[in-house]
């Protein structure tokens, strides 16, 4: 949605209750609302920020402009979370009320301390000529929930970076703390800065290297850099706006991407032995994913299912944004696999046998098979007309294609309707949620995934199989 800077940039103390009770009330009329992701109370929803474990519980805060579907004066909302799949929102807030985040609480990690939990994010700050100065602060939450901001920058603008420097992430590595944060150099190539914390202080930082993760810097910037460690093995989650379609095949406006490397040089800040860049998800939304080594070591990622520069449907209703299910990842053959955490199986109803259905509460998992050598086509939000998400899986040519131009309201059509993936040319596995205007797919229990919005019109809910033999489990989710 395309407001003023005035509007979008308007202290928070300059609104109005009245102007809130106005969006939740025009919130209430969409028909769109998810049941089991999450969504913001008001306003916009973009990135995940500050997933880690503290206190006994999962932390999860999503950045946030409350006043509407647009990107403004951000905050961070706070949830909270025992089992990775319900999360409560606390009230808690990390609100742009500092001279160092002026402009925005922008996208940050957090990491446990003993008994506070530390905030890392970038503070927009912008002068009388709006020119941009990001500053990397940090934040002290404690079991109450009271945060206190440090009153120091903690990494200035280096000299040989644009005014896009954001995004630090905290890591651990052999008991060191370690911090990266995307960047653009002057030539406006995209970096990844690396930091440590020289006796585990996040108050301080030593810069270390430009990291070395063997890759050709096509992009321009970039975004939200994550390093978690599977089996010992470092994984690099990152967006690269910009990146070259001659290095990665790729259709939305910007990629999310990983590699899988074979060890890590910190002192060198270099990443070893890598595998090709590859996407980390091949649908239509899915950006800025955060990911994080729990203290048991498992690492968990969940993204924003959004994209920038993007308008949806959900602007008529004053909001936008969702977050995806929360994945596991593991790494089998150099191939990173994200799949829901296990306790999502308990929002199962009861199993029915895979069928078609006129209609559907367009909140379910389908638990699906289909066999190697077989071509199947299967419509989600399905209309009288057997139009709708389409799914088509070909495991002869090794395939699968999902296509959202049939119906339901149209969006981004400048990046068509059809995205594809390769899949095993053998018996396909298809673990798919369906969340009112969401749809995540797993294939072979998270080999690859497809993370897309899709806004049905009309009471749009079947599920017709159009061809092929699919065999396979429907769940009713309750929430």
């Amino acid at each position: 949605m395309n407001l003023a800077r005035e509007i979008r940039y308007k202290p928070y103390k300059e609104w109005k209750q009245t102007d809130i009770a106005q969006i939740k009330e025009n919130m209430a009329t969409s028909p769109w609302h998810a049941h089991f992701h999450i969504e913001p109370q008001t306003g916009l929803l973009n990135d995940p920020n500050g997933f880690s474990y503290f206190n006994g519980q999962y932390h999860l805060f999503y950045q946030n402009w409350p006043y509407g579907p647009a990107h403004g004066l951000k905050q961070w909302v706070h949830l909270v979370s025992d089992d990775l799949v319900h999360f409560k929102e606390t009230g808690i807030k990390l609100l742009p009320d500092h001279t160092h985040d002026s402009h925005g609480a922008y996208s940050g990690s957090a990491y446990a301390f003993n008994d506070k939990l530390f905030l890392f994010y970038t503070g927009n700050v912008r002068d009388q000529e709006w020119v941009r100065h990001p500053l990397q602060v940090g934040a002290w939450m404690d079991k109450e929930g009271h945060i206190e901001k440090c009153k120091q920058v903690l990494i200035p603008k280096p000299r040989d970076v644009t005014e896009h420097f954001r995004d630090p992430q905290l890591f651990n590595y052999q008991g060191q703390l370690y911090a990266l944060v995307g960047a653009q150099d002057l030539q406006e190539k995209g970096k990844i800065k690396l930091y440590k914390a020289p006796h585990k202080n996040p108050e301080k930082w030593v810069f270390l290297a430009d990291l070395d993760f063997e890759h050709p810097a096509s992009e321009y910037m970039i975004e939200c850099p994550n390093l978690v460690f599977i089996d010992k093995k470092p994984v690099l989650i990152y967006c690269p706006q910009g990146l070259s379609k001659d290095q990665l095949a790729y259709d939305n406006i910007y990629p999310n991407v990983y590699q899988v490397f074979q060890s890590f040089d910190p002192e060198k800040g270099k990443l070893i032995g890598s595998s090709p860049i590859q996407n980390l998800d091949y649908g239509f939304e899915a950006y800025a994913t955060q990911a994080f080594n729990t203290p048991k070591g498992d690492s968990l990622a969940v993204s924003w299912i959004g994209l920038p520069d993007i308008p949806y449907p959900t602007d008529h209703f004053d909001y936008q944004g969702a977050l995806s299910l929360v994945k596991k990842l593991t790494v089998k053959d150099k191939q990173l696999y994200q799949y829901p955490v296990e306790s999502l199986k308990n929002l199962r109803g009861q199993a029915e046998a895979f069928k078609t259905r006129t209609k559907s509460s367009n909140s379910y998992e389908l638990e699906l098979v289909v066999s190697g050598k077989e071509k199947a086509d299967i419509i989600l939000f399905a209309n009288n007309q057997h139009k709708g998400f389409q799914i088509s899986i070909d495991s002869q040519a090794g395939l699968l294609t999902i296509d959202r131009g049939a119906s339901g309201i149209q969006y981004a059509s400048q990046y068509e309707t059809k995205r594809t993936c390769q899949i095993p040319n053998e018996s396909v596995t298809l673990n798919i949620y369906v969340d009112q205007s969401i749809v995540e797919i797993f294939v072979n229990k998270g080999q690859k995934v497809l993370t897309s919005r899709f806004f049905p019109q009309n009471g749009e809910s079947g599920i017709d199989l159009v061809s092929g033999q699919v065999s396979g489990y429907y769940y009713e989710m309750r929430y």
